[in-house]
């Protein structure tokens, strides 16, 4: 993931925001789960959690299962969408680098049924790509994207081409109109904890 800055801090992060809150036996949902990667190091990190991991992809969930070795048998994968979680309630809810692929309408109904699903005072964690949109801004900050995936390591070709995809294809918003839909589906307390270029993170509460 040499695209995103610092990706292994911000599941430190990320694990570090949820217990503030989330009792040890916590139940955590984690939407947009497949290859495993948070799964595994929010188990990592909390050896009394349990989880519920959805994706709609079936080999990403099956990579995801890989990557989780014997802490699998602390989670129950479901391949679907956020229709398809289990009710919950939940202690806690995660969703990472998923929702920027969610045009406006159906990101708003994501963030809603995540949050009916939580307790109440239950911490939500989210991380995506937001950035300024107006067509100079979005311009420049791609091409900071690209630059900082060739610094690490990406082959320029593949950069250049990332980007394009990115600019041709995600529905990407401004940071304040994301915060706004955190609080319309009912989240308070939406502060920001992370910001590496195109990417933002955030924490709110149910």
């Amino acid at each position: 993931m040499r695209f995103v800055p610092g990706l292994a801090d911000m599941h430190r992060m990320t694990a570090i925001l949820l217990a503030e809150r989330a009792p040890q036996d916590a139940r955590i949902l984690v939407l947009g789960a497949g290859g495993g990667m948070e799964l595994k190091a929010l188990a990592e990190a909390q050896p009394g959690w349990t989880f519920d991991g959805v994706d709609p992809a079936p080999e990403m969930l099956k990579l995801a299962a890989r990557t989780l070795g014997p802490l699998a048998d602390r989670v129950d994968l479901h391949e679907g969408y956020i229709e398809d979680a289990p009710e919950g309630p939940f202690d806690a809810a995660v969703c990472l680098l998923t929702l920027h692929f969610l045009e406006r309408e159906e990101r708003e109904r994501t963030v809603a049924e995540i949050h009916r699903r939580l307790a109440p005072g239950a911490p939500f964690v989210a991380v995506h790509a937001s950035f300024p949109q107006s067509a100079a801004e979005r311009a420049l900050w791609l091409s900071r994207y690209a630059a900082f995936a060739i610094a690490a390591g990406i082959e320029p070709a593949i950069a250049e081409n990332a980007r394009a995809a990115v600019d041709a294809s995600l529905p990407a918003i401004e940071p304040e109109d994301d915060e706004a839909i955190f609080r319309t589906a009912g989240f308070s307390d939406v502060s920001q904890f992370y910001a590496a270029f195109t990417w933002r993170g955030w924490v709110a509460y149910a």
